[in-house]
């Protein structure tokens, strides 16, 4: 086997071009670790903001960007007993999945769902950890609950729409566009608003309230999502694309007794993720396995081309998922 690899660095902060292909050190396993040879790496939006300066990796993770793959187990290190060379696997990663190898923790790969190829494979981790996480273990939705989600066709959007809808809760999401509404609609939410001519706190009073809403988008929609909210409700922040500081009154969410939350996945602890990892396994896999749910694809573009790729993403113009093609 080689001992060098291909992958895509950022060669300093700013905008997309900034990512090139360089030659980099095979990854090795250390205990608990496999190296996965990639065949389709995912991209995120931590991606674009760890290639523009404002989210650095953890310490120990690569400084590659790329937080999800899909590929062969390529190695495996000591005390690894639950995958073998060459199990295809889906998996979170801390950082380098941009790259023709990649480290990560075994507990935080999944088999491949039933019937769906590695393309598909690539887009579930980052995206499933990141909504189950956040809107069942720590917005704790419930069937029959109204839901809001922010971004509905996003990669996040997609996936917290199909979720939601098949554990019983009522969806409402935004988007920008009515094309975007449409595929908010067809995935199972029972109201899409485009924010460019409606307002969602208008909505969600209408109906009662919001008792959950998933945002990232931040900044003004903070004090707005407060006011969707149903008495007893709660807000679960995870990005904050319109910033993260804004003036709020606090006395409402004592009065209604209101929450608000919040987490980001990549800083947690690899036992947090490798839990995570179990729960998914157990409710959500088995919906993959009968296609029940599935994700949502945008775009391909092959590994030296992951510049374009960012720039689709930062676009805003994709629905679902973005794909960079190593294999």
């Amino acid at each position: 086997m080689s001992q060098t690899m291909r992958a895509v660095e950022i060669t300093e902060h700013g905008g997309p071009d900034v990512l090139k292909i360089a030659e980099r050190p095979m990854p090795q396993p250390g205990v608990g670790e496999v190296v996965i040879k990639v065949a389709y790496a995912g991209v995120n939006r931590p991606d674009a903001l760890q290639r523009a300066g404002a989210y650095a990796p953890p310490p120990t993770a690569s400084d590659l960007p790329g937080l999800e793959a899909s590929g062969q187990i390529a190695a495996v290190g000591p005390g690894v007993t639950e995958w073998a060379e060459g199990d295809e696997v889906c998996a979170l990663l801390p950082g380098g999945g941009y790259a023709e190898y990649v480290l990560t923790p075994a507990a935080h790969c999944l088999p491949i769902p039933e019937g769906m190829g590695l393309k598909e494979a690539a887009c579930l981790p980052e995206t499933y950890f990141t909504v189950w996480s956040n809107v069942f273990s720590r917005g704790r939705l419930q069937a029959g609950e109204r839901f809001l989600v922010h971004g509905g066709s996003s990669g996040i959007g997609t996936t917290a729409i199909q979720l939601a809808n098949v554990f019983g809760a009522r969806v409402f999401a935004t988007a920008g566009s009515d094309e975007k509404c449409a595929a908010c609609l067809e995935l199972g939410a029972e109201r899409a608003i485009n924010y460019r001519d409606e307002d969602f706190v208008d909505v969600l009073r209408a109906e009662g309230g919001a008792n959950l809403i998933l945002d990232m988008v931040g900044g003004p929609y903070i004090p707005r999502n407060i006011k969707a909210l149903a008495d007893d409700g709660r807000l679960v922040q995870i990005a904050f694309l319109s910033g993260p500081k804004v003036e709020l009154n606090f006395a409402q969410i004592m009065t209604r007794r209101l929450t608000v939350t919040g987490s980001t996945l990549r800083p947690q602890s690899d036992l947090a993720k490798a839990r995570i990892a179990a729960e998914l396994h157990e409710r959500v896999w088995p919906m993959l396995d009968s296609g029940r749910i599935a994700p949502v694809m945008d775009s391909e573009f092959p590994l030296e081309m992951a510049a374009a790729a960012h720039s689709r993403m930062e676009s805003s113009g994709h629905i679902g998922k973005i794909v960079l093609k190593v294999d």
